[in-house]
């Protein structure tokens, strides 16, 4: 027998405008714009633009202040659904353009900020490729084959498609049978081109190719270079020097010592800076979120420009609200085009105020987190970095931790020594000898020293370095050091070792 019974729970369900206040939040300055372009598009009584002047008759227009107590104070009490039990649109609510024409976010940054993302632009990895491959005169079933194999060349130079891949793609799309010896016959050719390691499948050839290009009979270093690539390779990778030795049946290090030192000054990727898609290369520079000027000691922090911009609501809806007005509200084409507007008014009003609860968050979080680091702020020593948690600072805004972890995961700011990223500034605790807790941003530099001063021939292991930190009186275990190492991208030391 089932039994019937009532529970009580208590959940919380965001509103649409919180959702999109959560949303822009999030948005890096870098973005934003094309978040505020969006709305635009969407919104056709969003507007973007300082306000305009009034050309309306003065003698038609009452101002707010011409109007008396008791009317503004009805309006600003009375909501559309308590005037309208019937649903009907309360026009007094939205007659009055001065309202929504005065409601918009203000610009307080510099007016001659750019506007555009500085870009610089330069000829693509595939269209120098094209040039040169027309320099070869082939043939046009090897022109198509050739075609084939730059477009498969990714931004870095190396193409990772199968041959195999590449011998069905020309039969399908191109209609050509072919073989692998030939593809292989014309992907030797573009490897020919500049830069040299271009068109290679795997690193080794990348190395190899660019060696070719050295050698001519004579030269030692790139004699023993190449062999060690050849048969050598895994040991090469792992720097067991000794084995390299022992392979190559080579008496004394002095041997491989400067054809090591020539393989790794080679180029890894010799497509460069040029994107995956072969498109211009398009270095997209930081837009920092804060500008901090260290004026004299008195630190002034300012958001950046583009975190508020000029948004405000449309004056041409008005004609619409007039003409329904004078109506007598029985054109059912008519109140259904100004409900529209009305939700459209609304959805502008919450997008601004979005933006405004934007800005202010983003100033309240950034100067609670330059407050907590002031010491570091003042020069950028990183030895001054205190531990700080997203929890501190959630507790100095009296906010939820989530809102600072929005605003520090992809925020930027701008000081006199650099631009860093907001999370740059959060670490974690480490208890000193003394009893004092430092920020193991301290302990990552006081790593990074050690391992910069270190004999490369005798390189620290994890559990040296951990000796060493102890020494300093920095309580720390050897899997800690090893954590901090990986997070500063410094190999083992096996792979630190130089000949």
């Amino acid at each position: 027998m089932q039994r019937l019974g009532l529970n009580q729970s208590l959940q919380q369900k965001l509103s649409p405008q919180q959702i999109q206040f959560i949303k822009l939040l999030q948005v890096p300055t870098a973005e934003l714009e094309n978040r505020i372009e969006e709305e635009l598009e969407l919104n056709p009584v969003l507007e973007e633009g300082e306000e305009e002047e009034r050309q309306d008759d003065p003698q038609s227009e009452e101002s707010p202040s011409e109007e008396s107590p008791s009317e503004e104070t009805q309006e600003s009490e009375t909501t559309p659904e308590e005037t309208n039990p019937n649903d009907e649109i309360d026009i007094n609510d939205y007659l009055r353009d001065d309202d929504y024409t005065s409601y918009k976010t203000h610009n307080d940054g510099d007016d001659d900020d750019d506007k555009e993302m500085p870009i610089a632009m330069s000829t693509s990895l595939h269209e120098t490729l094209m040039t040169q491959l027309g320099f070869l005169g082939l043939k046009e079933r090897q022109n198509i084959i050739g075609k084939q194999l730059v477009g498969s060349i990714e931004g870095d130079g190396y193409i990772r498609r199968e041959l195999d891949s590449i011998v069905n793609d020309l039969a399908f799309s191109q209609g050509i049978e072919t073989s692998l010896d030939e593809v292989e016959t014309v992907l030797r050719m573009i490897q020919s081109f500049d830069p040299a390691g271009i068109a290679a499948r795997n690193l080794k050839e990348c190395l190899l190719l660019q060696l070719e290009r050295m050698d001519d009979g004579q030269d030692v270093d790139v004699i023993v270079a190449k062999r060690v690539l050849l048969e050598c390779y895994e040991e090469f990778t792992k720097k067991h020097y000794s084995k390299i030795l022992k392979k190559l049946d080579l008496d004394d290090e002095d041997f491989i010592k400067d054809a090591i030192e020539l393989i790794v000054r080679l180029n890894p990727k010799p497509g460069g800076e040029t994107n995956s898609s072969g498109g211009p290369t398009k270095n997209q520079y930081v837009i920092p979120d804060f500008i901090l000027v260290n004026n004299n000691g008195k630190l002034e922090l300012s958001l950046n420009s583009r975190n508020a911009p000029e948004l405000r609501i449309s004056r041409s809806y008005s004609d619409m609200f007039k003409a329904y007005d004078k109506s007598d509200k029985k054109d059912k084409k008519l109140k259904e085009a100004v409900s529209f507007v009305k939700q459209k008014l609304d959805a502008a009003k919450w997008f601004i105020d979005a933006i405004k609860q934007r800005q202010h968050t983003l100033l309240r979080t950034m100067r609670a987190i330059v407050d907590f680091q002031f010491e570091y702020f003042l020069d950028g020593d990183e030895t001054k970095l205190r531990p700080m948690i997203l929890k501190d600072i959630a507790q100095l805004i009296g906010m939820d931790i989530s809102t600072v972890s929005r605003v520090a995961s992809s925020k930027t700011i701008q000081t006199d020594f650099g631009i860093y990223p907001l999370k740059y500034f959060f670490s974690e605790g480490i208890a000193t000898d003394s009893g004092e807790e430092v920020s193991s941003r301290e302990v990552k530099q006081i790593i990074k020293d050690l391992i910069e001063s270190e004999d490369k021939n005798k390189p620290y292991p994890d559990d040296k370095l951990e000796d060493l930190l102890n020494e300093k009186g920095y309580n720390i275990a050897r899997r800690t050091v090893a954590k901090y190492r990986e997070q500063l991208n410094i190999p083992v030391a096996r792979l630190r070792k130089k000949m």
